[in-house]
C-alpha cells in the first residue's frame, strides 16, 4: 500500500521531507480538479442565465463553493489541488520547500485543458437551450451584445445580467479597473487559502475542514464582486472556457472582448494572488518555526488518509 501526504504534529525540524506526485499525475489530478470546478460554476451561471434555474446571486455563489471544495477534496491527494494558475503561482514563489518552479507551467497547461473541456461538456449538454435564449432575446452571437450570452463561459465588467451591454454601462469599468478589481478578490482569497492550510496556524479547521472553508471563501467573495466583474479570480476558469466560447461562435466577443478586456481576468489574478499571500505572511504567519506542524511521508491506509490541499 503506497503512502499518503498527511499533516503531523511533529517539529519542524525533525519532519522527514515529503514525496511529490509524479508531475503526470499531479497534472492529471490538475485537469481533473478544475474540470470539475469549471462544470460546477460555469454550470450554475449558465443555469442561471440560460434558464433562470437559480435565484439570485447568493445560490449561484454557494454552488460555485460547493464546487470548488469538492474539487479539492476529489483530487488534493494527487496534486494538492491548486485548481488555479494564482495559487499555483503563489506557492511557488512563497513555498518553495513544498512546491517546485518547474511545475508552475506544467500545473497551468493542466488547469487550462481542464477548464476548456468542461466548457465543452456545459455546451454539449445546453447547446439547443443556448440557441433559445438567443433567440428569445435577439442576440447574434459574436455581435455586440452576444456577451449576454458569452457570460457563461468567459466574464465581462460590468456583469451583462445585472447591468446590460450598452458601451455607456461598459464605460463605467475600464479595462484596467477590472484588472484591479479581479487583483483583489484573487488577493483576499490567497490570504484565506495560506491561512487556512497554513501548517503554523493552530487555529486553522485542519485538512478535513480546510477545503470546505476555501469554498466558502470563494462563494463570500463572488456574492460581493460577481455584480461588477462575474468574480474570475482564477485565469484557467476564465480564459479555458472563452477559448470554447471563440471557437463556438462568440468569436471577437470571446477573445479579445467587447472592450480588449480579457486581459484583466488574467493579469488581475496574477498580481492580486501572490500580493495576498505575501500580506498573509507577512502580517499573521507568526508562530515560531519550532511550533510549526509539518508534512511527513507515512505509510496509511486509505480509510485512515483524509484529503488536504498543498501544505503551506
Amino acid at each position: 500500500m503506497k503512502g499518503t501526504l498527511r499533516l503531523s504534529r511533529t517539529p519542524h525540524a525533525g519532519a522527514a521531507p515529503a514525496s511529490l506526485p509524479s508531475l503526470v499525475r499531479a497534472c492529471t489530478g490538475e485537469a481533473v480538479g478544475t474540470y470539475i470546478l469549471v462544470f460546477f460554476g460555469c454550470g450554475s451561471v449558465m443555469s442561471a442565465v440560460i434558464t433562470g434555474a437559480q435565484v439570485g446571486l447568493w445560490q449561484v455563489a454557494v454552488v460555485w463553493g460547493f464546487g470548488v471544495s469538492l474539487a479539492i477534496y476529489a483530487t488534493a491527494a494527487a496534486s494538492g489541488a491548486h485548481l488555479n494558475p494564482a495559487v499555483t503561482l503563489s506557492v511557488a514563489l512563497l513555498r518553495r520547500d513544498t512546491f517546485p518552479a518547474n511545475r508552475v507551467l506544467p500545473y497551468w497547461g493542466a488547469q487550462l485543458g481542464g477548464a476548456f473541456l468542461s466548457a465543452a461538456t456545459l455546451y454539449a449538454c445546453f447547446s439547443p437551450f443556448i440557441a433559445r435564449f438567443e433567440a428569445l432575446h435577439r442576440l447574434v452571437r459574436g455581435q455586440p451584445g452576444s456577451q449576454l450570452s458569452g457570460m457563461i463561459f468567459g466574464e465581462y465588467g460590468p456583469n451583462p445580467s445585472v447591468f446590460g451591454t450598452a458601451p455607456a454601462t461598459r464605460a463605467l469599468l475600464s479595462p484596467l479597473a477590472l484588472t484591479a478589481i479581479e487583483a483583489l478578490g484573487t488577493a483576499v482569497l490567497l490570504f484565506f487559502i495560506f491561512a487556512l492550510v497554513d501548517r503554523r496556524n493552530r487555529d486553522a479547521p485542519g485538512a478535513n475542514m480546510a477545503p470546505f472553508f476555501i469554498g466558502f471563501s470563494v462563494a463570500i467573495i463572488i456574492s460581493v464582486l460577481a455584480p461588477l466583474t462575474q468574480a474570475g479570480l482564477n485565469p484557467a476558469r476564465d480564459l479555458g472556457p472563452r477559448l470554447f466560447a471563440l471557437v463556438a461562435g462568440w468569436g471577437a466577443i470571446a477573445l479579445p472582448g467587447p472592450s480588449g478586456e480579457w486581459w484583466a481576468y488574467v493579469v488581475g489574478p496574477l498580481v492580486g494572488g501572490p500580493l495576498g499571500a505575501v500580506l498573509y505572511d507577512g502580517l499573521i504567519r507568526t508562530t515560531p518555526t519550532t511550533q510549526e506542524q509539518s508534512v511527513v511521508y507515512e505509510s496509511t491506509s486509505p480509510r485512515a488518509a483524509a484529503p488536504e490541499t498543498e501544505a503551506v
